[in-house]
């Protein structure tokens, strides 16, 4: 794999705008024979998916974290019998994202409140593997949050992109996308403790001390690599 120089996190949206914008936050990986520091530069915010993808799409290589499911469980697949269903070769996921950007987001919602509907309570949703491990919601979720959606606007940005998935898609090896779990780390940090709100009018100085301690503990190089902030 590249020692990637420009590492990106995204916190992705399937419905940007200027009021909550994509946020991309950008650092260098310095590395040595012994030691790995991650050095946060910059932020990048933008509030339409095009532009988002022109700024992926000038850069020649680099690893990016997305807050967003890359797929399906494969059951739920399996059973809706769509596009990619029972395969394992490297091109069904290219074969499913197409076959999903297809349906609009009103069909997704109909078909996904149709299986939750047909479901006991405690088993509406169909989880994939690696969603309770991660604590993250599941992938055909399309409200609070609108993952479901999100798959739909950000797995065909990707496969435009040529990325490559590890295990999942054959892409561009300098271009390099994995699923990221920030709430995953953030309760590893603060346990059930709220840290953000999407609405402007709970922001408060608890949740931004939540924040604050976040950063305060990735700086404190816990988690088997560095963690610098630019100066």
């Amino acid at each position: 794999m590249p020692d990637f120089k420009r590492i990106y996190g995204v916190d992705f949206s399937s419905s940007p705008s200027k009021r909550k914008p994509i946020v991309v936050s950008q650092a260098g990986w310095l590395t040595d024979n012994t030691h790995s520091v991650f050095e946060l530069q910059a932020f990048h915010r933008f509030s339409d998916i095009a532009t988002f993808e022109a700024f992926l799409a000038q850069q020649t290589e680099w690893m990016g974290g997305f807050d967003m499911p890359f797929g399906l469980s494969r059951h739920l697949l399996d059973v809706l019998q769509w596009a990619g269903a029972r395969r394992y070769d490297l091109q069904a996921w290219d074969a499913f994202v197409d076959f999903y950007a297809a349906l609009d987001r009103a069909e997704l919602r109909t078909v996904f409140q149709a299986w939750c509907n047909a479901h006991p309570p405690g088993q509406k949703f169909a989880h994939r593997a690696c969603d309770r491990p991660a604590q993250s919601s599941p992938s055909m979720k399309w409200i609070n949050p609108p993952v479901a959606y999100m798959l739909h606007a950000g797995a065909p940005l990707l496969k435009r992109l040529d990325a490559h998935i590890p295990q999942q898609r054959a892409g561009n090896a300098k271009r390099v996308a994995l699923e990221a779990y920030p709430g995953f780390l953030a309760k590893q940090c603060l346990g059930r403790r709220s840290y953000k709100n999407d609405d402007a009018s709970k922001q408060s100085d608890a949740r931004q001390q939540a924040r604050q301690l976040i950063i305060e503990v990735l700086l404190q190089d816990t988690h088997g690599f560095e963690v610098r902030l630019a100066s």
